[in-house]
């Protein structure tokens, strides 16, 4: 892929997750290029923020000509300060990716051998060790991206074949040279959204998967319990002017068009009414966990399609300090490197993550509970009653997993605390709040695996494998490779594993 300007959300998919390699364009090198020269002489006899003056609290102080190359060095070596989990690959390269793309819209006065390298650590799935825990998010992502500068410059440690190696081993390897710092590289690089961004852009693919595997196992229950069709209708939907509920109920139908299990209430309730019974045998409507999904998950994926409207928005952007503008021939000191938009968008994504995992959870309990939905045994026990268990085990976990969701669903972004001597009196943990909304994401997938294989067990007792949608069939047919159908007791987390692989390979 030929990179030059902007960047779209499927672009990283295409590099991220399918690895589709980068090129540069040659106008992108032009323009990093004419940025870097003309800062090289603007700031000839100025004061520049983080060329020539120190950092932070403690910018009033002027730093010496022949000093100022290794005060980058020195920022970036001291705030190399990240503790905790690594941040996993596909974030890290979505990271690099989103720094690469804001450092070459020429904002920044960077040398383009910053660009260049990037490019390669990329292509070659150099992956440089960063932590979850660092940064506050105010100017920037200052600890987690002075991880990845360490890298740049040659230092630190990077994933590389599967192993953690010394960043020098690994460049000796591959034949790559560390940048060498020339104006203000350290602070470019360090200054900006581009972790939080990164991880954003991770967590919002995952999240789109989410929502269509819950809208998936919506439908399959709708089938189970063969349902009315007049609450995904477009009649019904199109009276509530919400573009996210009727998607949902759109997507829905498509789902169900073939189902021999989804019910027309015509023919079934609106008969005469001298021909009606008192005490109706089947409900007239379901639980709210089943006929009210369009109004559940349309503000989920509402919330979702905003939040990559700000992702893009954000690693299109420049957000580093300050900011090079070659047009007006000036230097303008300001504040772009604040996470509030991507704080605030994790935030915002997790709450209604946590929802479709409550949506999923009442599901599996509407199923496991044979006095609420009166068509199957307890728990989908398919073995002896009272000696067999059937899911009653794994019902445990689903509860208690989205109970820690519903705890992480609490924001960061009120969670401002003023650090830096007080310089950084407000900040966004933006960062903090992508790394919570990956754990709520990954909750979600392990609860919609168990309520999968509920749905499919469900299936196989009532005997509906030729009457589901032929949508319901692939996720039937896909899951049973998996586990079998069974009725005597198993243990059950190798399967749950198995199945929460799949459904994030779907």
């Amino acid at each position: 892929m030929k990179i030059n300007n902007f960047l779209e959300l499927k672009d990283f998919q295409k590099i991220i997750i399918e690895n589709e390699k980068i090129e540069l364009d040659e106008s992108l090198l032009s323009r990093v290029n004419t940025s870097f020269q003309f800062l090289k002489e603007f700031s000839k006899n100025k004061v520049i923020y983080g060329v020539n003056t120190g950092f932070g609290p403690m910018a009033q102080f002027k730093i010496s000509d022949e000093d100022t190359h290794q005060l980058q060095y020195n920022l970036i070596r001291s705030h190399s300060s990240g503790i905790g989990n690594p941040l996993p690959a596909e974030e890290v390269k979505a990271c690099m990716l989103a720094r690469m793309n804001t450092l070459s819209l020429g904002n920044s006065g960077v040398h383009e051998s910053v660009i260049y390298l990037l490019q390669q650590l990329i292509n070659r799935d150099i992956i440089p060790l960063i932590f979850e825990h660092g940064g506050v998010g105010a100017s920037g992502d200052l600890v987690q991206l002075a991880h990845l500068a360490l890298v740049l410059i040659g230092e630190g440690e990077v994933f590389y074949k599967g192993e953690r190696k010394s960043t020098k081993d690994v460049f000796e390897t591959e034949g790559l040279e560390p940048i060498k710092v020339e104006i203000r590289e350290g602070l470019a690089l360090m200054n900006g959204t581009s972790v939080m961004s990164g991880i954003g852009i991770v967590n919002a693919y995952k999240a789109n998967q989410l929502t269509d595997i819950s809208i998936k196992l919506s439908c399959a229950i709708n089938e189970i319990v063969q349902a009315y069709d007049d609450h995904l209708s477009e009649a019904l939907n199109g009276t509530k002017r919400h573009y996210g509920q009727q998607k949902v109920a759109e997507r829905m139908r498509a789902h169900l068009a073939d189902s021999k299990l989804i019910r027309k209430r015509a023919d079934h309730l609106y008969t005469h009414f001298e021909e009606q019974e008192k005490v109706f045998k089947e409900k007239v409507q379901e639980y709210y966990s089943l006929r009210c999904v369009p109004q559940i998950l349309g503000p989920v994926l509402d919330t979702l399609e905003y939040t990559e409207k700000v992702l893009e928005n954000e690693i299109n952007s420049a957000n580093d300090n300050p900011i090079i503008n070659v047009e007006d021939q000036h230097v303008y000191h300001g504040g772009n490197f604040h996470g509030d938009y991507i704080s605030l968008e994790m935030d915002k994504l997790k709450i209604v993550v946590t929802k479709l995992t409550m949506l999923a959870e009442r599901q599996l309990n509407y199923l496991l509970n044979a006095k609420i939905n009166e068509i199957l045994p307890p728990f989908v026990n398919l073995g002896k009653l009272g000696f067999n268990f059937g899911m009653q085990g794994v019902q445990f976990t689903a509860t208690s997993t989205t109970a820690e969701s519903q705890m992480l669903s609490n924001p960061m972004y009120v969670h401002s605390i003023p650090n830096n001597n007080d310089n950084q009196d407000i900040v966004s943990m933006g960062t903090n709040a992508a790394v919570i909304c990956r754990k709520v994401i990954e909750n979600a997938f392990e609860v919609l695996a168990i309520e999968a294989i509920t749905i499919i067990q469900a299936i196989e007792y009532l005997g509906f494998q030729n009457e589901v949608s032929s949508s319901t069939k692939e996720l039937y047919d896909e899951i049973r490779k998996i586990i079998p159908a069974f009725s005597d007791d198993m243990v059950m987390y190798p399967y749950l594993e198995e199945v929460k692989k799949y459904l994030k390979a779907m």
